[in-house]
């Protein structure tokens, strides 16, 4: 087959099994070989979860809003259309601290497992140094001052 294509309205969206976030496998969804390909929707307050890859980049793609991704120690601000490439070994997390709806495009290779319900324990250690679960400082805050009296 020289290609596949899928119609953005039979695209199946899902919340992501840690935090959260609603998300579409493109690459599972037109079986890609090679790479992975998703798209995340971020609503204010969420973040994806904090991890690395072993041999995976990725490359993220701003499509909708105003986004910020933390690439080990550094914070960058992207505008839609504006993408980083991220190494391997490198901790990356994306987050909305924003008002606003985000749209990503993350296309990584080689492709990795993904299912953090059928990793070992050393494995999401080292994938998760902080848990799966960990936020951002910028959203962990907010969070505190939510639940301030």
């Amino acid at each position: 087959m020289a290609h596949r294509s899928l119609e953005a309205r039979t695209a199946r969206w899902r919340p992501s099994n840690q935090m959260k976030v609603m998300n579409t496998n493109l690459g599972k969804q037109l079986d890609a070989r090679t790479l992975g390909a998703r798209l995340w929707r971020l609503v204010p307050g969420q973040a994806s979860t904090r991890h690395r890859h072993r041999h995976q980049e990725e490359l993220y793609l701003l499509l909708e809003g105003t986004g910020r991704i933390r690439v080990d120690e550094e914070l960058l601000t992207l505008g839609p259309l504006d993408a980083v490439l991220v190494e391997p070994d490198s901790v990356r997390q994306v987050f909305n601290d924003t008002k606003a709806r985000q749209l990503w495009l993350v296309v990584g290779a080689p492709p990795e497992p993904a299912n953090t319900l059928e990793m070992s324990q050393e494995e999401l250690r080292f994938l998760y140094p902080d848990g799966p679960k960990a936020l951002p400082p910028e959203l962990a805050r907010a969070g505190a001052a939510a639940e301030q009296p």
